[in-house]
C-alpha cells in the first residue's frame, strides 16, 4: 500500500459517509410512510437485483473459495446487510437523525475495543488521540458547542435501538479482516442476498401486522435511493477501504456522519451553519490526519501486514 492509496481510500470513505448520512436522513423522512424493516428488504432486493448481472459469473468462479470461508460470510451477511439496517430504520421510527448520526459516532471507539478483544490488536496512541480527536468533533457539532446540552439528552427506544446497530456495525468492520480471498463483486452479491433472505421474514411480519407502504412520489425516490448509493455503491467503498486501512482507521471514518448530516441539512432543509459546526470539523479533521499519519509510520516501519482482505482485487 502506498501514501497515495492511503488518501484514496479516505476520500472514498468520505464519499460514503454523504450517502450514509442521507440514508439516516431519508429513514427518518420516510418513518410512518415505509414500515422500518420493510424498508430493509426492498433496500437490499433492489442492490441485490441491479448487481446481479454483473455477480452470476465471479460468483461461479468464486463459489469454491465461498463455500470453503461460509461461516465468516454468513456472519457478515447477518450482522451488515440483515441487522443492522433494520435497526437503524427501527431506531429512526422514535428517534431524530441528528440522535441516531450522534450515536453512530460511537463506531471508532467500539471497533478499537472490539479489535483490542478480539484479535489482541493494539492501537498505537496517536491512533486513540486521533480517534478521540474526532469524537470530541462530533460532540461539539451535535451539542452546538454547549456543554449543558449534554445533560438535557434524553435516550429513548429509539435511541438503544441505533446503539445495539452502532455495536453490529462495529463487529462486522472488525470481521471484514475474516472475509475469503474472493472478488468484491462476489462477496458483496453473496452478503446481500443472505442480508435479503435474513430481511424477508420480517417485512413479512410488518405486512401481517397490516404494515403497508404509504406510496407516493417521496417514498418511490426513497427507495430508489436506498438500493443505490448507501447499499450498492457504498458497501463496495467500504469493503474495499476497510482492507486499505485496517477496521479502526475505517470505522473512524464514520465520525463524519455528523459533520455531512449537518451540511446536508444546510443544503437541503435550508438549516443554518454555526461557528461550533466549523471547531468540530476542525477537530475531526485533526483526528482523521492523525490515524493516516500514524498508519504512514506504521508502514514506513514495516509493522503493517497486509489482511486477507488485501487479496484479489
Amino acid at each position: 500500500m502506498t501514501a497515495n492509496s492511503n488518501y484514496r481510500a479516505m476520500g472514498l470513505l468520505a464519499l460514503v459517509m454523504v450517502f450514509w448520512a442521507g440514508n439516516s436522513i431519508v429513514g427518518r423522512a420516510v418513518a410512518g410512510q415505509i414500515p422500518p424493516l420493510t424498508l430493509a428488504f426492498i433496500r437490499w432486493t433492489g442492490a441485490l437485483a441491479l448487481l446481479a448481472p454483473f455477480a452470476i459469473r465471479p460468483l461461479r468462479r468464486d463459489w469454491p473459495e465461498l463455500k470453503r470461508g461460509w461461516k465468516p460470510v454468513l456472519v457478515l451477511g447477518v450482522l451488515g446487510i440483515g441487522a443492522f439496517n433494520s435497526l437503524l430504520y427501527s431506531g429512526l421510527q422514535y428517534t431524530t437523525a441528528t440522535n441516531a448520526l450522534l450515536i453512530q459516532a460511537a463506531v471508532p471507539g467500539v471497533v478499537l475495543l472490539l479489535d483490542r478483544v478480539i484479535f489482541r490488536l493494539r492501537s498505537g496512541a496517536v491512533q486513540i488521540v486521533g480517534t478521540a480527536a474526532t469524537i470530541v468533533g462530533v460532540v461539539f457539532i451535535v451539542f452546538e458547542g454547549d456543554p449543558a446540552r449534554v445533560l438535557a439528552l434524553h435516550l429513548g427506544r429509539g435511541d438503544a435501538l441505533v446503539l445495539v446497530s452502532v455495536l453490529v456495525w462495529s463487529l462486522y468492520t472488525v470481521f471484514l479482516k475474516l472475509r475469503p480471498e474472493v472478488t468484491p463483486i462476489s462477496f458483496v452479491a453473496i452478503t446481500f442476498a443472505i442480508g435479503v433472505l435474513a430481511n424477508a421474514p420480517l417485512a413479512l411480519w410488518e405486512w401481517g401486522a397490516g404494515l403497508r407502504i404509504v406510496w407516493n412520489t417521496g417514498t418511490v425516490l426513497a427507495l430508489v435511493y436506498v438500493a443505490l448509493f448507501p447499499s450498492l455503491v457504498s458497501y463496495f467503498i467500504y469493503n474495499y477501504a476497510a482492507g486499505q486501512l485496517g477496521a479502526a482507521r475505517a470505522g473512524q471514518s464514520i465520525t463524519l456522519l455528523p459533520v455531512f448530516g449537518a451540511l446536508l441539512s444546510a443544503l437541503l432543509l435550508g438549516e443554518v451553519l454555526h461557528w461550533y459546526h466549523a471547531v468540530g470539523i476542525t477537530l475531526i479533521g485533526l483526528g482523521i490526519a492523525l490515524g493516516l499519519w500514524a498508519l504512514r509510520q506504521q508502514q514506513a516501519g514495516g509493522a503493517l501486514r497486509p489482511t486477507p482482505l488485501e487479496g484479489k482485487r
